[in-house]
This record gives C-alpha cells, structure tokens and sequence, in this order.
C-alpha cells in the first residue's frame, strides 16, 4: 500500500470535485481547463492521478472568488458518499467509526498527496483526535480552506459510518479566524473552534466512535482494502507532458499496434510536433514504443498462461518469431525462460 500512494499526485475523484467546486463558483474555464490531467478523459477515468500542482492551482483560482470558510463548506456540500471513490466507503462501511478512520488514515494516499498531506488519529483515553495536516501556512487561503474542509468532512463520513450526528467535542484549525464563524459553526456543528493553532484537528468522545456501526456487513472491510490496494498499485500517475503521452500511447495499443499518426490525433498534435516534444523530452516514438512493448510482453508472460502466439499479438508483433527477436534483445534469453524464471532479479 504505502508503496503505491503515489506522492505528486492526488486521485481524479478528488480533482472532479475541486473542478465542481471551480465551476460553482462561476470560474472562467479558459483559466484552468488546459491544466495537466484536467482533459476529460484523464479527469473522468478513475484510473489515473492527477499533478498535485494542477490541484492546488484549482483551489487557488477557487479560492479568488470565495473566502475559504465559504470554500470549505462548498466542498462539504459537493460530497456525498463516494464523491471520493472507495475512500469514502472505508469510513462508511467499517465495523465501528473508529476503524473507518484508521482504514481512512491508513490509505490516505489513495485520495490526497500523501507527500504535502496527512491524516492522523490519535486516542487519548476518552477522547480520539483525527487530525489534518498540510505543508503550507495559515495565511494560505487555499489551504486554510483544504484544512477546514478535511475536518468536516471527517466529521460527515463518521456520522454517516455512525448512523448519526456527531458532535465534536472541540476543532482547532491552523487559520486566521475569519470574519464570521457561522458556515464553520454549521460544517461542524459546534462553536467550540479555536483558530491560529498549531495544527488543525476535531476532537470525538471516543464512545461516539467505538460503537459498532449500525449496518456493517461482514467482510465488506476486507474487499475494498483490497480494491484500494489494487487501485493504487494500478494507477497511472500524471506528472508531465511525457506522463500524457505515454498514457495516449497506451491507450491507443489496446487490442492494436499503435501507430504515430493515430497517437497524434489522441493528443490533438501534428506528427512532427510530437517527434519533436519527445525529443524535447530525451525520448523518441520507436523507444517509447519499445519500453510499452516491453512492459506489456514481461506482465503477459510473468503472469498469464497465454501462448507465445498470443502474448505476441497482444503486444504488437507481427508473430511469436518478432516477440522470440524482441525478448532475445531485451533479456538476452527465450520467452519460455522468462516465464519461468521472471525478471524480477535482473
């Protein structure tokens, strides 16, 4: 898990979100749609992780035309459960609130970027303090506006894993305290928030928390760790320019043998203006090509019983005499032998 969480990035759930938000707002989208990762068919593909740049820009441009109480809450109210993907329903559908936010902790980084944010829980006898976390200062409005939104929407998920309404013992956030109190008053339903702290926590009777959830099935827990896990170890992380490209090259091999022209057209580029920004980018289209084919050949013969003849078409050669060429090339050895032993070591 933790060597999945893909730092740099956050979730396509969580940009749709910020973008909904963006959009509520009345911003300009010839501001922020040419954003990395925001085309539609990287923002509604669950598949991939968007640049955590590209997130922060958005709530940035957000933050321009709301203060970040009024952001905050708006984000609450854009998030029903599964806004968020299997992340909502691991608080949801656990067997006591209190697992859920472990469970919630735990796979932080399948929804957030676990290298600039953080979710903790900490018991201290009666008392369970969830607490969010993030590099930047409280005279960073958008980030005040992240921190603030975290909490309730902690407080929304485990009163939902709860069966009821939970208030909170206490909320601190690390922010200048706004001009009015009210729309925080409501996000937690409390008046007990002290501003300007050190770190921004909400604070639960732990008795609210360890009681059984009231509509637990069993084992469901199990399954969506394992769908996270699976989720995060498949995902296709959007850093750079090369990170889109690669994308397009592999969606365009499925089923196929891709060719430059058709690449192009998925990336709306000339063929020359391609050749050129991937050598703007020390690679080029038969290298790329290659290390896809390469990639796609290993994981077939390490893991599937498909004949050679199969993996080959699967993979782009022509015959399992070009794939039997291309694995001699790479490996220095026979694809029989490549399944059997794997590369893993090499």
């Amino acid at each position: 898990m933790l060597s999945h969480s893909h730092p740099g990035t956050t979730s396509s759930a969580l940009t749709r979100l910020s973008v909904g938000v963006l959009r509520l707002v009345g911003a300009d989208p010839d501001g922020y749609a040419h954003l990395l990762g925001l085309a539609p068919e990287h923002l509604h593909d669950d598949a991939y992780r968007t640049p955590s740049v590209t997130t922060r820009r958005v709530a940035d441009l957000t933050s321009v035309h709301v203060s970040w109480p009024e952001m905050a809450v708006l984000f609450a109210r854009q998030s029903d459960v599964g806004a968020l993907g299997v992340w909502d329903y691991l608080i949801t559908a656990a067997a006591s609130p209190l697992e859920g936010i472990r469970d919630a902790s735990a796979y932080f980084g399948a929804v957030a970027d676990s290298g600039t944010d953080g979710l903790r829980v900490t018991e201290d006898g009666d008392h369970v303090t969830v607490s969010h976390w993030n590099q930047a200062d409280m005279e960073h409005e958008a980030a005040c506006a992240i921190r603030a939104y975290a909490l309730g929407l902690y407080r929304l998920r485990l009163g939902q894993a709860a069966g009821r309404c939970l208030v909170p013992v206490r909320v601190t956030l690390a922010a200048r305290a706004p001009r009015r109190h009210d729309l925080l008053c409501e996000l937690y339903g409390t008046r007990a928030i002290d501003f300007e702290a050190p770190d921004s926590s909400i604070v639960f009777r732990a008795a609210d928390l360890r009681d059984p959830a009231p509509h637990v099935q069993p084992g469901l827990s199990a399954l969506l760790r394992k769908h996270a896990d699976q989720s995060l170890a498949s995902a296709i992380p959007l850093h750079s320019w090369l990170d889109l490209f690669r994308a397009a090259l592999a969606a365009a091999h499925e089923g196929t043998a891709p060719t430059l022209a058709e690449v192009a057209r998925r990336m709306a580029l000339s063929t020359r203006t391609l050749q050129r920004r991937l050598a703007e980018h020390g690679t080029t289209w038969s290298g790329e090509l290659d290390a896809l084919r390469r990639a796609r050949t290993t994981r077939l013969l390490e893991t599937t019983d498909l004949s050679v003849d199969s993996v080959a078409s699967r993979s782009g050669y022509a015959d399992a005499r070009a794939l039997r060429r291309a694995v001699h090339r790479w490996y220095d050895t026979t694809p029989s032998t490549l399944r059997s032993q794997g590369v893993s070591t090499r």
